[in-house]
């Protein structure tokens, strides 16, 4: 067949064009190629004749037309996005729809008409993997943060796992989901969260978060089973024996500024969470026929939980400046963060003698609630309503004021004696 010469210049008046006997022999070399090129990669098209009438008829004849649908007049397989420039200008950028890495052309015509614009698609199609046949890994993680599932949890919840899934993302994104479904997939996912095998920590919650992600997709049918529950996890500490004493209270108080005592006060009368200590508030404190309690929805489980104000505790509210909201702030009066909250403790700690290298372990702001349960309980609380404030089972409950007992002799007789006679009461 003789080579036609076209020109490359933009073409304004396409349909004139598109009648003439020069546009018509282009069209018919363009096509013979672009069928020898695709049919091995089952990219069909509806015929020769389909595609010259469809070239030659006026846009508003094509309804109907799956190929070149009447909104856009591109192929189908053509995805077009666009993005407006610093000057103010709107570029279009043209790739294969459902395919990454596929961009072939860029823009600002809407809609270009042009033989290297059609050239660049058909390259573009050449080079392109078939589409995938079936759901990737990928596919899934998306599904996943576009569920209701995802969405309900708190915003930090989300962005740990957002996290750690894109990383998964990285590792397996392209892998079949029904790989999860062969034993072996465990092996692989050990393999690739041992590159944090040096922090327990973030070993374990990778495997937390996978087990949860892959769960997740056994429940929407995505997979039939899965090998990665139960996944081993290096992260092993028993804190229960680890409390604060009156004497090291009585320490840290003798030393640091007063700031940090209220912090470590409120912790021991309250046992509340690092996380719902700062965000303390006038606003939680109701009065009660026989004194004031607490009311606070906690951060952890977003269970709602009343505690009594004890003695000490209400002389802390009560000494917290009126135009004061939060009953905690740093030492220059303003919001604390849990990291400042804990990080101000641990450094008084160290200089009050209570550092890990002086006891042989790490007294830490949490390790308070076995405190606060046990004075909670001299308070009048049954164990179930302990539990209920401290987010544990009534067993755990008896077990961590049992153990403080244990820890302090000045405390075992009068903390067993009322803690024997709740069990009996069988609060």
């Amino acid at each position: 067949m003789p080579s036609v010469s076209v020109s490359m210049e933009p073409l304004v008046d396409f349909e004139s064009f598109a009648k003439t006997p020069e546009f018509a022999q282009y069209r018919d070399e363009r096509i013979a190629m672009i069928l020898s090129q695709y049919v091995n990669a089952s990219i069909w098209f509806r015929g020769l004749q389909e595609l010259r009438q469809k070239a030659t008829m006026p846009s508003s004849n094509r309804v109907g037309h799956a190929d070149m649908p009447r909104k856009t007049n591109l192929p189908e397989e053509v995805h077009r996005t666009s993005a407006r420039l610093a000057d103010g200008r709107l570029k279009f950028y043209f790739s294969l729809r459902g395919r990454k890495g596929t961009g072939f052309w860029s823009s600002f015509e809407k809609m270009p008409r042009t033989a290297e614009f059609f050239s660049a698609y058909a390259n573009a199609m050449v080079k392109a993997k078939p589409k995938a046949s079936v759901i990737s890994t990928s596919d899934v993680i998306a599904e996943f943060f576009a569920s209701a599932n995802f969405k309900k949890k708190k915003l930090r919840t989300q962005s740990d796992y957002r996290r750690w899934l894109s990383r998964f993302d990285e590792e397996f994104g392209p892998d079949p989901m029904k790989m999860w479904e062969i034993p072996s997939s465990r092996r692989e996912v050990d393999k690739w969260r041992s590159k944090w095998m040096a922090s327990p920590k973030q070993y374990d919650y990778a495997a937390t978060v996978v087990s949860l992600f892959l769960n997740w997709a056994k429940k929407e049918a995505y997979v039939e089973n899965h090998f990665c529950e139960g996944l081993e996890k290096l992260y092993e500490v028993d804190r229960s024996e680890i409390v604060w004493s009156p004497d090291d209270i009585r320490k840290v108080e003798a030393l640091a500024p007063l700031w940090v005592q209220r912090i470590l006060i409120a912790a021991t009368e309250t046992g509340l969470r690092v996380g719902d200590l700062v965000k303390l508030s006038r606003n939680q404190i109701e009065q009660t026929p026989s004194g004031r309690r607490i009311r606070v929805k906690t951060s952890k489980r977003g269970i709602p939980a009343f505690i009594p104000v004890t003695h000490r505790m209400g002389r802390l509210i009560d000494e917290t400046a009126n135009e004061q909201l939060l009953i905690l702030t740093n030492a220059s009066n303003l919001p604390l963060t849990t990291h400042r909250a804990s990080e101000g403790l641990r450094q008084w700690r160290d200089k009050a003698g209570l550092g890990p290298e002086a006891i042989g372990y790490e007294l830490r702001l949490n390790d308070a609630r076995g405190t606060a349960a046990t004075r909670l309980l001299r308070e009048g609380l049954s164990l179930a309503q302990i539990a209920a404030c401290m987010g544990w089972s009534l067993r755990t409950a008896a077990a961590m004021i049992e153990r403080y007992a244990k820890v302090l002799p000045e405390e075992t007789d009068e903390v067993l004696h009322i803690l024997q006679r709740a069990k009996q009461n069988g609060s």
